[in-house]
């Protein structure tokens, strides 16, 4: 019972770390991403145990990482494109 809120926290950060390492300048601050990160996970595992009832550990916990991923790409901004335009235009 205490294996998937705790594995699909450790999911969820270590989702979050990735995210910050692959993308640093277009995600808010790191305290905010690795929070989203643990609780979309930990939402994802309320979610998916809910649905498939207990016993269902491994499916639980890639429920819980597919959500968590979910909720961490909302944070992502766009690439800010800098384009210096003519006075012509």
């Amino acid at each position: 019972m205490i294996l998937e809120p705790l594995g699909s926290v450790v999911l969820g950060l270590a989702l979050a770390w990735v995210a910050l390492r692959s993308l640093p300048d277009r995600l808010p601050s790191r305290r905010a991403v690795l929070t989203t990160g643990a609780l979309g996970a930990l939402f994802g595992a309320f979610l998916m145990h809910s649905v498939l009832g207990p016993g269902h550990l491994v499916a639980t916990l890639i429920g819980a990482a597919l959500i968590g991923a979910v909720t961490l790409s909302l944070l992502v901004r766009p690439r800010s494109h800098h384009l210096s335009r003519s006075a012509a235009a």
